[in-house]
């Protein structure tokens, strides 16, 4: 729409934002229309008509069976457009037109805004299943004539309030109909099965829909006074109201056809599912959050026994063997800490390489840095968790073993999201500058414990791939090639 708008009108950047404004909720009038809705918009040259936006209804049968949307009209051949542009008023003279042998009704409804006309409504209804109207229908097509006469006054839809039609009650979900004291005339079946949800014994019509959602509601004190003022229908609000076990969801339209309020239209939608799976959703995620916080607590007990113990070690191996274990299970602890903290199973990995590189640096033999480039980005918990291991063994690898006490050097970690897909693979690199690797190595042989965990990890959890080379000038690169994604 915003590029047929600024392509072929002269309409200013408010007056396309009220179009936005009246798109978003004119299902609402096609529903109770039981039509088709096309909006026509008069080109810069005043000579033709675009169309730019079309609706069909979820209510009855549609007109057109082709999408009119970017359809060019000369003023002219359809007078019923010309006559609510040029008079601002809605136009329903004519005999209906006959389309694939089909008889279409047609009205025209002026848009207005600020006074000004911006558009046309041509509203479009199919008669072919036309039959004497039951009081529901009859309903609907009132309440759409209120609405109607409301966007050719210019005072619907009401300014600021945004709707989304996604979450929004619809038409056919419940609808029921106030007079001007907020008392019920009309209440659909699925209206009143939503009301029975919430604990109401008798029927609605004749009763002050207000005070009637008040007393089904839980007591709340003052609050109670304006949940009688929202139900009444006095002001265009969504809210939602729970009793007696059910939810139901409330959006109330006042309808102003000649600028004073005649009475209200009240769409409603029992969410009482929706809600009860969001409540177990919520307390599900809840309850996986405190297991990786529990985790985390257990992995931090056990790392400090460890340290205990390796306190009380003679042996030298052994407790620096002790000590690369709290380190491995330091960073496991990382992960399951940032994870408690969010609400789904993904980490941003980045915080959880800056922590695991300073841990392992307070191991550094000498005056030696270790940095970050580039971005990990965003991992499931399947590849953060492992993935930590391996950084951890491939730092503290290279601090032991490519450092002598005392010497100064670096250690740098880059990190490179693949292509095509930044979501495909994930490209890192640990280099260091220290003495480089012994003459012969080959790290895919290699005894040592900590390669060992690399290569089961790299390769046989993330199903990826990881290499030892030596430095182009000096030192050691150690190169992971992994997918973002967990292997199945």
């Amino acid at each position: 729409m915003n590029d047929l708008v600024r392509q072929h009108t002269a309409l200013s950047d408010a007056d396309l934002e009220w179009l936005h404004l009246l798109v978003s909720e004119w299902q609402l009038l096609s529903d109770l229309s039981f039509a088709d809705l096309v909006l026509w918009v008069p080109t810069l040259d005043g000579t033709r008509y675009v169309s730019v936006a079309q609706m069909r209804p979820n209510t009855g049968p549609t007109s057109y069976q082709d999408d009119m949307v970017g359809h060019l009209v000369p003023r002219g051949r359809r007078p019923l457009l010309d006559a609510a542009l040029d008079e601002g008023r809605i136009v329903r003279e004519g005999d209906p037109e006959w389309r694939e042998e089909v008889p279409v009704r047609v009205e025209s409804i002026p848009v207005r805004r600020e006074g000004r006309v911006l558009g046309v409504i041509a509203r479009n209804t199919n008669l072919l299943t036309v039959r004497t109207p039951s009081r529901l229908e009859l309903t609907y097509l009132q309440s759409a004539s209120d609405l109607a006469q409301m966007i050719a006054a210019g005072t619907f839809p009401f300014p600021g309030e945004q709707v989304d039609m996604d979450s929004s009650p619809r038409a056919g979900d419940g609808l029921v109909r106030l007079d001007a004291e907020g008392i019920v005339q009309y209440a659909s079946p699925n209206a009143l099965s939503a009301y029975h949800r919430l604990g109401l014994a008798a029927d609605l019509v004749g009763q002050h829909l207000g005070q009637i959602t008040a007393e089904l509601a839980p007591s709340r004190g003052p609050v109670d006074e304006a949940l009688v003022t929202l139900a009444s229908g006095y002001a265009p609000r969504e809210f939602e109201v729970e009793g007696n076990g059910g939810v139901i969801q409330l959006r109330a339209i006042p309808l102003k056809p000649k600028g004073t309020r005649i009475g209200s239209l009240v769409l409603l939608r029992d969410v009482t599912e929706l809600r009860r799976r969001e409540r177990e959703l919520i307390t599900k995620d809840a309850t996986i959050r405190e297991i990786h916080h529990r985790v985390k607590n257990n992995l931090q007990t056990v790392a400090a026994l460890l340290r205990l113990q390796a306190r009380r070690m003679d042996s030298e191996g052994g407790r620096e063997a002790l000590n690369e274990a709290v380190r491995r299970v330091g960073s496991i602890a990382i992960v399951h800490e940032t994870l408690s903290q969010n609400l789904d199973e993904r980490v941003e990995f980045d915080e959880i390489a800056d922590r695991v590189i300073a841990m392992v640096a307070e191991i550094s033999p000498g005056r030696v840095t270790c940095r970050r480039n580039g971005r990990f980005g965003i991992l499931d918990a399947e590849v953060a968790t492992p993935l930590s291991m391996v950084l951890t063994e491939i730092l503290q690898n290279a601090l032991e073993h490519a450092f002598a006490p005392g010497d100064e050097g670096a250690v740098e970690v880059t990190a490179v999201r693949g292509e095509p897909r930044p979501d495909a693979r994930l490209l890192i690199t640990v280099q260091d500058d220290g003495r480089g690797l012994p003459e012969g190595f080959d790290p895919q042989r290699a005894g040592n414990l900590g390669l060992q965990i690399v290569r089961t990890l790299v390769e046989g959890e993330l199903g990826g791939s990881f290499d030892m080379l030596p430095g182009v000038e000096r030192g050691t690169k150690v190169v992971l090639d992994i997918p973002v994604q967990p292997q199945k």
